[in-house]
């Protein structure tokens, strides 16, 4: 997801999106750790949505 896309979701939202491309990215390294999978950038791709994400509802939860 682009920062312009998570800025304007709402708190709930966010949460919602997190706790979902949390599940894909741990279903990914699974799925790589038993056989490679087609394209493993996808993996880095999921993990900085997840920080991305992360950083927002903590940004949010600051103010």
């Amino acid at each position: 997801m682009k920062q312009s896309e998570i800025i304007s979701l709402s708190t709930a939202e966010l949460q919602v999106k997190l706790s979902e491309v949390k599940k894909t990215y741990a279903e990914l390294k699974t799925a790589h750790a038993i056989s490679p999978i087609q394209n493993p950038l996808q993996i880095k791709t999921m993990r900085r949505s997840v920080a991305r994400l992360a950083t927002e509802l903590s940004k949010r939860e600051l103010q």
